[in-house]
């Protein structure tokens, strides 16, 4: 269900794994080669979507995630397993949480978003 709908950049909150038509209609919309999201470690959910992360961050908060539970990155469907997601975001800068640059440093978070994307999203299967 689209919690947010622009025609250029639809953000959608997931808590059961997506069917490939719902995956497709991320394509273009607004990048051909990727997906934006943000997970909820906590709660195993993910919001996709959006121009910018901070976007689909808002989605997340505003539904009740906790900030130092959400965490950045971007999905590219047609990649291989290994590098279909990339743990990269301006929300990801987190002094306080030991996290000081974009990309999570953390191997126990990027442990967690991966299990939520693979579980969720997928391994980098095709857009088709």
């Amino acid at each position: 269900m689209p919690v947010h709908m622009s025609p250029a950049a639809p953000i959608l909150v997931v808590t059961k794994k997506l069917t490939g038509a719902e995956l497709r209609a991320f394509k273009d919309r607004p990048f051909a080669d990727m997906i934006k999201f943000v997970v909820d470690v906590r709660q195993k959910k993910i919001a996709l979507g959006g121009e910018m992360h901070v976007d689909a961050e808002a989605v997340l908060l505003d539904q009740g995630s906790t900030q130092a539970d959400l965490w950045g990155g971007n999905y590219f469907p047609g990649s291989k397993e290994a590098e279909c997601i990339e743990y990269t975001s301006l929300i990801n800068m987190r002094p306080a949480q030991d996290n000081t640059s974009m990309l999570v440093v953390n191997p126990e978070v990027r442990d967690a978003m991966r299990a939520i994307v693979f579980a969720l999203v997928g391994h980098g299967e095709p857009w088709s």
